[in-house]
This record gives structure tokens, C-alpha cells and sequence, in this order.
């Protein structure tokens, strides 16, 4: 059973960086491609940012683009995401999620992701 678990998070002031990590497990880590979620208090679950299973394509909301990289390790079965520059708006529970599926149009889609992490908090104080 594929089981992805987060690390990472925790309180840090707006100018600050982070940088969360992502385990996965219980199956081939290069065989997915990987997105990374967020949800705010009171807001619905947004995407971040996702890489393919090579790590060739890279997508980013606008909000992080210039921010935030992320980067995947296949050998440590790792997806990573460096956040820079943070700001209070970026306080939310952010998620790792897997797909066997490419990157298609549909990468900013949960029902594109079929594993989910639990979620690490980040809080950004202004």
C-alpha cells in the first residue's frame, strides 16, 4: 500500500523559508508523478505545485511561482518543496499527493492524484 508521509513544517515569520519533505512508500517512488496541496483555514484545497515522474516538467501556481521550487529525489523516494520568501497568506496544511497518470492538463485537479499524505501544517506570521 502506497503511504506518503510529510515533514517539515512549523511556525516561521513572513521573509522566512521552509522546506517540506514527502516520503513515499510501499511502491516504486519514480512511477509517480507528485503534486503538492494546500488548504487554508475556511478555503478549499488549492495546488501548488507538481513534477513529473522524471522530474522534466514543473508546474507552479502563479501565487508561489518565483517562491517555491520543487524537486524530487527517485533514490530517496523524496519529493521536496522549498518555500522562500513566505508570507502570512501562505499559512495552510499542505499535502503531498501521488498519480500513476502523467502530467496532463489536469495536473491542478485532486481527482488527478489517487495517494494523499496527512498534511503538515505551516503558519506564516505577518
Amino acid at each position: 500500500q502506497v503511504q506518503l508521509v510529510e515533514s517539515g513544517g512549523g511556525l516561521v515569520e513572513a521573509g522566512g523559508s521552509l522546506r517540506l519533505s514527502c516520503v513515499v512508500s510501499g511502491s516504486t517512488f519514480s512511477r509517480y508523478a507528485m503534486g503538492w496541496f494546500r488548504q487554508a483555514p475556511g478555503k478549499e484545497r488549492e495546488f501548488v505545485a507538481a513534477i513529473s515522474q522524471s522530474g522534466d516538467h514543473i508546474y507552479y501556481t502563479d501565487s508561489v511561482n518565483g517562491r517555491f521550487t520543487i524537486s524530487r529525489d527517485n533514490a530517496k523516494n523524496t519529493v521536496g518543496l522549498q518555500m522562500n520568501s513566505l508570507k502570512p497568506e501562505d499559512t495552510a496544511v499542505y499535502s503531498c499527493a501521488a498519480t500513476l497518470s502523467p502530467l496532463n492538463s489536469d495536473y491542478v485537479g485532486q481527482r488527478l492524484y489517487a495517494y494523499w499524505g496527512q498534511g503538515t501544517q505551516v503558519t506564516v506570521s505577518s
